[in-house]
């Protein structure tokens, strides 16, 4: 049997934990939800068909799948990517991206019409008579996010700029017929750009201090995690003092990890797809310790195995403060071919703080 057949075999007896009933499901308790952060409300009860939607919220994996996860990550480990296409892959990542969005046309990405749920401050920043508002996408990819958000402004003083390290993802902003150089401007960045003598680290048409809000979407875990120090340092130097960084990526344990195969590890929980991008599965104390507890001059305090040091505390002075750290758990149901899929993404909003912990080093 095929690695393959066998994660499906093991989808397909998994039997996801079942809450008493309270019928949150039921139409008439399942109005559209407006607090941020609550992912859904449609609990997976006892006595339901697990088949009966195709999505079920707050969904943790069952001990079997578990134990199979654990197993999976073994033969990872056991089966890394070679010394050679580690190098391959981490020094050029910009070509790996080019080639994705030159695969994938804009019409292959939905747009991220929940954004505004998750995080009301792209509500705000858009409402008429807010004032001027400089909104900062990094990783802006096809302009899933960007665009929606201009579709929806009513403030004239918006601007917002998305910014990819793949030309050929600027390019398909800039040639879509919703692109508004009035409210937008797209350019090439990466975010962990290091600064020079001769050149800034920040996008063009940017300073220090002059964001508002800094959206990351799916975009720090395309990041080597050696790079979060640096993609850290030009995000503090760009926002301004309360500034705010909005995050969603992938967690620790979603399917996608669990699926990968061998040939395909290239640091714990960091993996090379097969199509060349790079992909981090996060959790939520190691994200936490990342924004609470990061500074300019200490940086990530890595430890040896170059990951983040275990969580304490966070820090009063740190330039960022941890306004909300959620996990989104969720079970996806392919009712026709009864497979049932863990998922897990990370969502954050994170704040720069004001007064003596705005002010970093690079700021000086």
């Amino acid at each position: 049997m095929s690695e393959e057949q066998t994660i499906r075999e093991v989808m397909e007896k998994v039997q996801p934990p079942q809450l008493p009933p309270h019928r949150s499901h039921d139409p008439s308790n399942n109005l559209k939800r407006s607090d941020p952060f609550q992912f859904g409300s449609r609990y997976l009860e006892q006595g339901d068909n697990v088949f009966e939607f195709n999505a079920w919220d707050h969904v943790e994996p069952d001990d079997e799948f578990k134990e199979f996860a654990e197993t999976q990550y073994e033969k990872q480990r056991a089966a890394p990517v070679s010394d050679f296409d580690k190098n391959r892959f981490n020094n050029d990542p910009a070509k790996w991206w080019n080639l994705f969005y030159k695969n994938n046309t804009a019409n292959f990405f939905k747009d991220r019409k929940w954004l505004r749920q998750e995080f009301p401050v792209l509500d705000e920043v858009t409402k008429k008579g807010a004032g001027r508002q400089v909104v900062l996408e990094v990783g802006a990819g096809a302009g899933n996010t960007a665009f929606p958000l201009i579709r929806n402004n009513e403030n004239e003083e918006l601007m917002v700029h998305a910014c990819d390290f793949s030309k050929y993802a600027v390019q398909v902003m800039r040639e879509s017929e919703y692109y508004n150089p009035k409210y937008m401007v797209a350019d090439v960045w990466d975010v962990a750009a290091e600064r020079t003598e001769t050149e800034d680290s920040l996008p063009p048409g940017l300073t220090d201090g002059s964001v508002d809000v800094v959206i990351l979407i799916f975009i720090f875990s395309a990041l080597n995690p050696k790079q979060w120090d640096r993609a850290l340092h030009n995000i503090h130097r760009l926002l301004k003092p309360g500034g705010r960084v909005l995050f969603r990526d992938y967690g620790r344990g979603d399917l996608a990890q669990v699926r990968f195969k061998k040939g395909r590890y290239m640091e714990e929980n960091f993996y090379v797809r097969g199509d060349g991008t790079r992909v981090y599965f996060f959790d939520k104390e190691e994200l936490v310790n990342i924004w609470s507890r990061w500074t300019p001059e200490k940086g990530l305090q890595l430890g040896s195995g170059d990951e983040p040091s275990e969580t304490q505390p966070a820090d009063a002075n740190a330039p960022f403060e941890v306004v909300h750290m959620g996990v989104d758990r969720r079970l996806l149901v392919n009712r026709s071919s009864k497979v049932k899929m863990y998922r897990c993404w990370m969502q954050g909003h994170f704040r720069k703080r004001e007064g003596p912990a705005a002010i970093g080093q690079d700021d000086a």
